[in-house]
């Protein structure tokens, strides 16, 4: 998906990891990644370089859909789908 494309995906979760550094937003997905079903779309938000790398390899280990990353002034939004 492109960067338009991903500004209109129905966000199900969010996850504001923006105020830690590796590895917490990875951890914060998997505790959040519970709560939501099948289907569902969740973002994290995070200021880390490294989860940007990170998320997208966990999916693919998981089985999740990666969807992509927007890049925002100062930190990112990655989305994928459970």
């Amino acid at each position: 998906m492109n960067a338009e494309e991903l500004t209109q995906v129905k966000v199900d979760k969010s996850v504001d990891a923006r105020g830690t550094s590796c590895p917490g937003p990875l951890l914060a997905a998997k505790k959040a990644i519970g709560q939501i079903e099948k289907g569902q779309v969740m973002e994290v938000l995070s200021a880390d370089e490294g989860t940007r790398r990170d998320i997208p390899k966990w999916c693919n280990k998981k089985g999740f859909e990666y969807l992509g990353t927007i890049e925002e002034s100062g930190f990112f939004k990655i989305l994928l789908r459970k």
